[in-house]
């Protein structure tokens, strides 16, 4: 720092130092001294960088709380300035008018600025006149370079004359003096006028605050080497206070274990504690500490929620105070406020110590007037806080939050909560939230155990009273009914939800959608199970047309694949293909993870990929299918124990295939589809194998009834008995009005083609082969035609069904010299031309069934670049369509 040598009047002449204020006491030089830095102090470029604003500027302020860093930054700014500085530490003694500017302006002769006799001194302790002011001003106006002057600690000053003379002599000084006031909050001047002139340089307390880069060379300064996940963590918890991130770090040097102490250090008994404690509690009125002492159980508070804690009535005005006064207590808005995390550890730690109130009693007030007040997620976790289970349980039901156990969004988070539940707890909703945890850890009977209970408790309830929580049981019987295969169980929790809703208000079914959308696809389930197809389906699509959102994007997704299951098992490939893929989509979309719902979807993707015999994209659809957790229902372990049979049948492995198709399925009834075509798969086995009692026997078993494709593949096995004429009269049964697909009608053409060739009638099968052919074409079919035995190989080789078959079930036409070639699986040289690397990149996040707008997002391109790709991809591959493209770019071995 340079010292000036100049008068306040423009005269060389220096008058001499008094040395003492108005009252004729000496004045204190150690208030003029710049705060010494200690040796580990770190320069903080950025910060130094807009404090050089200040000399653009007539009035710069530095706040933030205590221990934030202020002083020593614009102390280690001034030290390397070459204009005068002159600085001054405030003390509470200054409110007398006359003492605060006898210090000023000694601190100003003390910087080398030099004044005239007559503004040596004020002439009394208690005022100061207007012209001793517009001398002063006058005086400083004429300095080149100005005087910066830095008046620290600021916040002591409290004296709003004072504050008003500074703004006097400031507006008047012009372009000779910078002033810049350091403190621990806003100084009483007219801040917005000097913010709308562009008067004003801030810093303030969120500015102060150390990065983590600043932190980690904080931290090297005092000898500490230490991973970089350790130091955000330690950002993260101090919030980058400075005097904190200080006292851990010198903590930390006298510690066996540096890094370890710098995470786990505890808060309440440290040298940080005693900092916050001597500078921000015990500095504060009795009424003040006990008011933060109360609020420090809680992450964030409104008045009225810091009053309901200390019985008072001023918390308001309190709050504004302390947050002006940067007392570590921040403004949310809205009237929010929270206090700094390590400030609340410590004063939790303090407030176990002291006990104004018991910390569970103030968690249970504080929980019953979140519940008041809309707030219930808050509430639930005071009540849990205080041990207080009977209310925490009511307040998850009384919201109908008991859907967020099973929806991904909060399961972790209530499961946690809710393991700590007191065993001893009674009641209807304790028994609803165990049920919960115990039936979203698939623990079926125990689930089922605890929902008996609370069926009692609630029988002897009043209905209206308690809606909710007979919805919430409804919610959960239709679960149990989905997880048993009890139809008409899932049937009566729908009844029963409907009731309860009569006497729930709307905007709270409105904030739950994911009950609804839960209930619906739980009850779709069970119908599916059962083979009631149109119910199911009517249930299923319910629910996946649900609000979009995060809470209903679970829901949603399993019923879209249970759709997709419904679409293949009438025989719609195409359609159940695209379904699947849809619910796979909304599982990445939200981020669901492994509960993403995927499961049943990646199973009706494999099954459709067997039909088509892309056997080794069957085989990965079905692992994927296997790494996605599926629900504990039957209708999901049947399709994977279908899909598995179907794909070792496929692959020629008879024994395996036996064994798969032989796995029990446990549920309450049996379902027609599942039984059905897992026991015509086992008989068509033990046909193959030459065991004709067998597969007869294995016959029977086939459930009779109205399911199409079960009716197909059973004629298929009563024709291999040679029985054609009950084949052609279980064909002849069949509703016409029945919504069958071409995988249900290929297989049912088929034979028919095989008991007309079998009857001698070559023409009629020939035709009855070609309509199957063309059916198939659009979806690819493969299967029908590879499993239809060895009579229609003579019909795909003549030249008119050739050419219906060739390039997508025989190979096309090809020369002389050329080698046969496997139809499906092409050279990758087929390619007329090479794929760009980021085509290949479009199409494996197409793969992965994500949409245009998230591969441009995963790829940071804009979503009409992707679209370039997509369709040039398309041209290379000669697809039209995206499930096209991933498939060719599979057989050629692009991806």
């Amino acid at each position: 720092m340079v010292s000036a040598v100049a008068t306040i009047d423009g005269s060389d002449a220096q008058p001499a130092v008094t040395g003492v204020d108005p009252l004729g006491a000496p004045l204190l030089r150690t208030r003029f001294a710049l705060p010494a830095r200690p040796g580990t102090f770190m320069r903080r470029e950025r910060l130094v960088n807009h404090l050089e604003q200040a000399h653009l500027t007539p009035l710069t302020t530095v706040n933030g709380a205590a221990g934030a860093g202020k002083s020593l930054l614009v102390a280690d700014w001034a030290d390397g300035l070459r204009c005068p500085v002159a600085w001054l530490t405030a003390d509470p003694a200054d409110q007398a008018p006359g003492v605060f500017w006898a210090y000023l302006l000694e601190s100003l002769r003390t910087s080398g600025v030099s004044l005239p006799e007559h503004v040596a001194r004020p002439p009394a302790s208690g005022q100061v006149d207007r012209t001793f002011l517009t001398r002063v001003a006058a005086g400083l106006s004429t300095l080149d370079p100005p005087v910066i002057v830095v008046l620290d600690e600021y916040e002591r000053v409290t004296a709003p004359e004072i504050s008003e003379q500074m703004h006097f002599v400031l507006s008047h000084a012009g372009n000779g003096l910078r002033l810049v006031l350091v403190g621990r909050n806003e100084p009483l001047l007219p801040l917005h006028r000097y913010r709308v002139a562009g008067d004003l340089t801030e810093i303030r307390n969120a500015e102060l605050a150390f990065t983590s880069s600043e932190a980690a060379a904080l931290l090297e300064a005092h000898g500490l080497r230490v991973a970089e996940n350790a130091v955000c963590a330690l950002v993260e918890r101090t919030e980058g206070w400075a005097a904190g991130l200080r006292l851990c770090a010198l903590a930390a040097r006298q510690s066996p274990d540096p890094e370890q102490y710098l995470k786990e250090f505890e808060a309440g008994r440290s040298t940080v504690a005693d900092f916050l404690l001597a500078e921000v509690l015990w500095q504060r009125p009795p009424e003040i500490q006990d008011l933060l002492l109360r609020v420090s159980v809680l992450e964030r508070f409104s008045p009225d929620l810091a009053n309901a804690l200390t019985g008072r009535a001023d918390a308001g005005p309190l709050l504004t105070e302390l947050h002006r006064e940067n007392a570590f207590v921040q403004d949310f808005g809205d009237s929010w406020y929270g206090l700094h995390p390590l400030f609340a550890e410590i004063l939790r730690a303090h407030l176990r110590v002291q006990q104004p109130c018991p910390e569970p009693e103030l968690h249970r007030r504080a929980a019953r007037w979140l519940r008041r007040s809309g707030f219930p997620r808050e509430a639930l976790v005071h009540g849990a806080a205080a041990d207080d289970w009977e209310f925490a349980a009511d307040t998850v039901i009384d919201d109908l939050a008991i859907g967020q156990f099973f929806t991904g969004a909060r399961t972790d988070e209530l499961s946690d909560l809710f393991s700590r539940m007191a065993p001893e707890t009674t009641g209807s909703s304790a028994n609803l939230v165990r049920a919960s945890l115990e039936l979203s850890h698939h623990d079926l009977d125990r689930g089922l155990a605890h929902l008996r209970q609370a069926g009692e408790d609630l029988a002897v309830a009043d209905g209206q009273d308690r809606a909710a929580a007979r919805l919430s049981r409804a919610v959960l019987e239709a679960l149990a009914a989905r997880l048993t295969g009890s139809p008409d169980r899932a049937e009566a929790a729908a009844a029963d939800a409907r009731e309860a809703r009569r006497h729930i208000t709307g905007s709270l079914l409105d904030r739950h959608p994911e009950i609804t959308a839960l209930l619906r696809t739980h009850v779709g389930s069970a119908l599916l199970w059962a083979g009631r197809f149109d119910d199911a389906r009517a249930a299923l699509a319910a629910a996946a047309a649900s609000p979009a959102g995060t809470a209903t994007a679970l829901p949603r997704a399993e019923a879209l694949g249970h759709l997709a299951l419904i679409e293949h098992l009438d025989g719609w490939p195409g359609r159940a293909e695209r379904t699947a893929a849809a619910a796979i989509a909304e599982g990445v979309r939200h981020s669901l993870g492994p509960r993403g719902g995927s499961g049943v979807a990646s199973l009706v993707l494999a099954a459709v990929a067997v039909d088509r015999d892309e056997l080794d994209e069957a085989r990965t659809l079905l692992g994927a299918a296997d790494a996605a957790p599926l629900p504990e229902d039957p209708v999901a372990w049947a399709g994977r124990v279908l899909v598995t049979a179907r794909l070792h049948w496929a692959r020629g492995h008879a024994h395996a295939a036996l064994e798969a198709a032989a796995r029990e399925i446990r549920a309450a009834v049996p379902s027609p589809w599942a039984q059905g075509h897992l026991a015509l798969l086992a008989s068509t086995v033990h046909l193959a194998a030459g065991r004709p009692e067998e597969a007869a026997r294995t016959l029977e078993t086939v459930p009779a009834g109205r399911l199409p494709a079960v009716t197909v593949e059973a004629a298929k096995a009563y024709l291999g008995l040679r029985n054609p004429a009950r084949a052609l009269g279980m064909l002849d049964r069949l509703p016409r009005e029945a919504p069958t697909g071409p995988a249900v009608t290929v297989r049912a053409t088929l034979v028919r083609a095989q008991a007309a060739h079998h009857a001698g009638d070559p023409d009629a099968a020939g035709r009855l082969v070609a309509a199957a052919l063309v059916q198939a074409r659009r979806e690819r079919l493969r299967r029908p035609f590879l499993e239809a035995g060895p009579w229609i190989r003579p019909f795909l080789r003549s030249t008119h069904l050739q050419q219906l078959a060739e390039g997508w079930l025989t190979p096309g036409p090809r020369h002389h010299h050329e080698r046969p070639t496997r139809p499906r699986s092409p050279d990758p040289s087929l390619v007329v031309e090479e794929l760009s690397e980021r085509e290949r990149d479009v199409l494996r996040r197409l793969a992965r069934a994500m949409s245009t707008e998230e591969i441009a997002e995963d790829l940071h391109l804009s979503v009409n670049t992707v679209k370039t790709h997509l369709k040039s991809a398309y041209r290379k591959l000669a697809v039209n369509r995206r499930n096209d493209a991933v498939r060719r770019a599979r057989e050629l071995r692009v991806l």
